[in-house]
């Protein structure tokens, strides 16, 4: 279902970076082409892990969303990073992963607060600093 880096890296831009729009997940720098986004999006989709929804001012624009199976990938998707940020060049601040680290219950916590609120607030600003807590 997400075994190939596109989906983990959709899947990750969802629950982190509150990306919503098939033109934020384009434009993210990974360098996606536009056939293998939308694959790869239909793919999810299918598999139940992420639904795409009308934007409500505009039934043409389409936003996807995490569904329940999606978000509890969060646990996953968090150790990833750590995992990444301790052994990888990554864009995200090893001082913030490092937070996120030492307080993994709370991160978790905060990922659900975010998608069951519908709260569009990034995990990991933009460029990866921030003070997570």
């Amino acid at each position: 279902m997400f075994g190939d880096r596109w989906s983990l890296l959709i899947i990750r831009d969802l629950m982190v970076r509150a990306f919503r729009t098939f033109k934020e997940f384009q434009e993210s720098g990974e360098g996606i082409a536009t056939n293998i986004l939308a694959d790869r999006l239909q793919k999810l989709e299918a598999a139940g892990i992420i639904t795409a929804e009308e934007e409500a001012t505009d039934a043409r624009r389409v936003n996807y969303r995490l569904t329940e199976k999606g978000i509890d990938l969060a646990p996953v998707l968090l150790e990833l990073l750590i995992w990444g940020t301790r052994h990888e060049e990554t864009g995200s601040s090893c001082a913030l992963i490092a937070k996120m680290a030492r307080n993994r219950e709370g991160v978790l916590a905060e990922v659900r607060r975010r998608w069951r609120e519908r709260d569009p607030t990034p995990l990991l600003p933009k460029g990866g600093q921030g003070g997570w807590s």
